[in-house]
C-alpha cells in the first residue's frame, strides 16, 4: 500500500491567470488579489497549465524573498500535477531510505548529490544494495501527456542524454544503476521517451536499457487534503511503476 513519503502544509490555494517568462506564475487568491508566484520548473510545461486552473502555493520561509509564493502544484483533470521541480529527488531519496522504492528493493546508505563519473556531473541518488553494490538513480520529472501516455523529455536534453552514458560507464564498471521517471501527474498510465521531441534521448534511453540500466517510470500520487480555514496540504505517493509502451 502506498504511503506519502513527503508532505507540504500550510499552502495557500488559487487560480493561475498566467505563466510567462519560465520563472513566473501571476495567480489569483481568494480575496480576489493577484500574486506573481516563482516557477522552478523552467521546461515548456506544455500540457500542464491552463489558464484558470486551480493551483496550490507555498509561502517562501525567508520573508526578504523577492517572491513570496512559490507554484507547488496544479489541478489538471481529476488529479493534480507537480510542477516543484525540487520534489522528484526528495521524493526519491526518502522512498530509498525507508526501502519503499519501485523497482529497487533492498537500498540502504542513501546520499544525495554525490559527484561521480568522467563528466563530471552529481549523481542525484546514490545507495548500496544488500550486496555492497553501488546503486547510482538518476531522477528526471516528467510531466508532457499526450494521451494516455506521460513522456520525457518535453525539450531536446543535451545534459540527459549525457546522463544516460553516465549511467552505462557506471554498469560497466560492475555497479548497478537507474534512471527514475518520476511521472508527476496522475493522468497517465503508461511511459515513454518523448522520440519526436529528442530522437537522440530516445535512442539514448533504448541502449541504457539494452546495457542494463534499470528504467523506472515511477507512477506518482499527489495527495491534497484542506486544513484549517484557507490552507491545504499536499503529499506525494508512489503508487508502482508505470509500464514503458514504446509509441509507434
Amino acid at each position: 500500500m502506498a504511503v506519502i513519503l513527503l508532505e507540504k502544509t500550510g499552502l495557500v490555494a488559487g487560480t493561475l491567470v498566467q505563466r510567462y517568462k519560465r520563472f513566473l506564475a501571476d495567480v489569483q487568491l481568494a480575496d480576489g488579489s493577484v500574486v506573481t508566484a516563482h516557477c522552478t520548473n523552467t521546461g515548456s510545461m506544455r500540457t500542464c497549465w491552463e489558464a484558470g486552473d486551480r493551483v496550490l502555493l507555498e509561502r517562501a520561509a525567508n520573508p526578504d524573498r523577492k517572491l513570496e509564493f512559490t507554484w507547488l502544484a496544479v489541478a489538471r483533470g481529476d488529479g493534480w500535477l507537480g510542477v516543484e521541480t525540487g520534489m522528484p529527488n526528495r521524493v526519491v531519496a526518502e522512498a530509498a531510505r525507508r526501502d519503499a522504492l519501485p523497482g529497487l528493493a533492498g537500498l540502504r546508505d542513501v546520499r544525495t548529490e554525490v559527484k561521480y563519473g568522467s563528466e563530471r556531473s552529481r549523481i542525484d541518488v546514490l545507495a548500496s544494495d544488500a550486496d555492497g553494490r553501488s546503486v547510482f538513480i538518476e531522477v528526471k520529472n516528467t510531466t508532457l501527456k499526450e494521451g494516455s501516455w506521460g513522456l520525457f523529455p518535453d525539450a531536446v536534453t543535451e545534459r540527459g542524454t549525457k546522463h544516460l552514458r553516465e549511467l552505462q560507464a557506471m554498469v560497466r564498471e560492475g555497479h548497478r544503476a537507474a534512471i527514475a521517471l518520476f511521472v508527476h501527474r496522475g493522468d497517465v498510465d503508461r511511459f515513454d521517451a518523448a522520440r519526436e521531441i529528442d530522437p537522440l534521448y530516445a535512442a539514448e534511453l533504448d541502449r541504457a536499457a539494452e546495457a542494463g540500466v534499470l528504467v523506472l517510470p515511477l507512477a506518482v500520487r499527489l495527495v491534497t487534503s484542506p486544513e484549517n480555514g484557507d490552507l491545504w496540504r499536499l503529499g506525494w505517493e508512489l503508487t508502482g511503476l508505470l509500464p514503458w509502451v514504446r509509441r509507434g
